[in-house]
Formats: structure tokens, sequence, C-alpha cells
């Protein structure tokens, strides 16, 4: 079992900056890859972005593609989500996720979820 807990949330101004953070609860050293979703009022959950076990590939939603990174730090259990230039658009609720495959963008294909943190981006 991974319990993960989003971090970093907040209001900002479009064109500003967010970075988030998932802590996991136990050390994610099965393999897992980490990923990032979000989820906008009426809407259905969509994929961001994903990273692997090592943290070498990534996988991003075009939507993002160049404004936001992923990365992850195991030694702290922690993924990150920078975002950057950001637009009201973005606004949303953000989740983590585990998976088995960062090529999974599908929130069927992850396993572990966490709360969720709000980002709304002011015009």
């Amino acid at each position: 079992q991974v319990h993960l807990v989003e971090s970093g949330g907040g209001l900002v101004q479009a064109g500003g900056s967010l970075r988030l953070s998932c802590t996991a609860s136990a050390r994610t050293s099965s393999n897992y890859a980490m990923g990032w979703f979000r989820q906008a009022p009426g809407k259905e959950r969509g994929f961001v972005a994903a990273i692997d076990w090592p943290g070498a590939s990534t996988n991003y939603a075009s939507s993002v593609k160049g404004r936001f990174t992923i990365s992850r730090d195991n030694g702290k259990n922690t993924v990150y989500l920078q975002m950057n230039s950001l637009n009201p658009e973005d606004t949303a609720v953000y989740y983590c996720a585990a998976s088995r495959n960062y090529a999974y963008t599908s929130p069927r294909d992850y396993n572990y979820w966490g709360q969720g943190t709000q980002v709304t981006v002011s015009s």
C-alpha cells in the first residue's frame, strides 16, 4: 500500500509559477512510476505528466508540454510538478498517483492516489 500526500497548491496570477509536491508514505522501491492528473469542475480527471521510477523518462500532456516539468527524488520519496506560465485553464484539483508504467495516461491504470491539491490561476 502506498499513501500519497500532495502539497503546494494555491492561488497564483496568470503567468506565474507553482511547484507541487507529492510525498509517499512508503519507499516506492517497487518500481512505481508516478503521475500527475488534474480535474476541473464538471470535467473528467485528465492526465498531466508522468515519470518512470529512475526519473530518466517522462511523459506530458500536449497542453502542458514546455510549461510543466515533472521530477522525482526517490531518496525523499517525493515527486514534483513545476508549473510555469500558468493560465486560467490550468485551474483544477491536482492529484498525484502511482502506476507500474509511466506511459500510462488513463486514471484507470493508476493504483494509488493522493487526496488532491487545489490550484487556482486568476486572470
